[in-house]
């Protein structure tokens, strides 16, 4: 399976899993095109990128030796947790865009472009 392959499934199993939620609470997801100029629609799409701004927030708490100015160290690390975390937040993240009606392509084509002004940026010493 190649890494357009698994885009695309990101894409699908999350939009299924929004239909799924959103039948089983209504309101949960909207369904269908949403009117992204509305207050009521910028409220639910802010709510949901905080959403995982918090499961990333809650990914950092695992990270415990950080802090440059702690003499002890504290090598206790649980990948697994860790990683739970970060798919959550990415779960709302791909949700968000899912609701903006952004598809896997269009995703991949916008991380294409930014990836190479970045990547000029460093060559150029931005």
């Amino acid at each position: 399976m190649g890494e357009m392959d698994r885009l695309d499934l990101i894409f699908e199993r999350r939009k299924a899993f929004m239909g799924l939620l959103d039948a089983a609470k209504p309101g949960s997801y909207p369904v269908g095109e949403l009117d992204l100029s509305s207050k009521a629609t910028q409220q639910r799409l802010r709510d949901s990128a905080l959403r995982g701004v918090e499961e990333m927030f809650e990914a950092l708490q695992h990270l415990k030796n950080w802090k440059p100015h702690r003499f002890t160290d504290v090598p206790d690390f649980n990948r697994d947790d860790f990683l739970e975390e970060v798919v959550d937040a990415f779960n709302y993240f791909f949700a968000l865009l899912i609701q903006v009606d952004v598809s896997s392509d269009e995703f991949f084509s916008a991380f294409e472009k930014k990836d190479k002004i970045i990547r000029h940026r460093i060559k150029n010493r931005y």
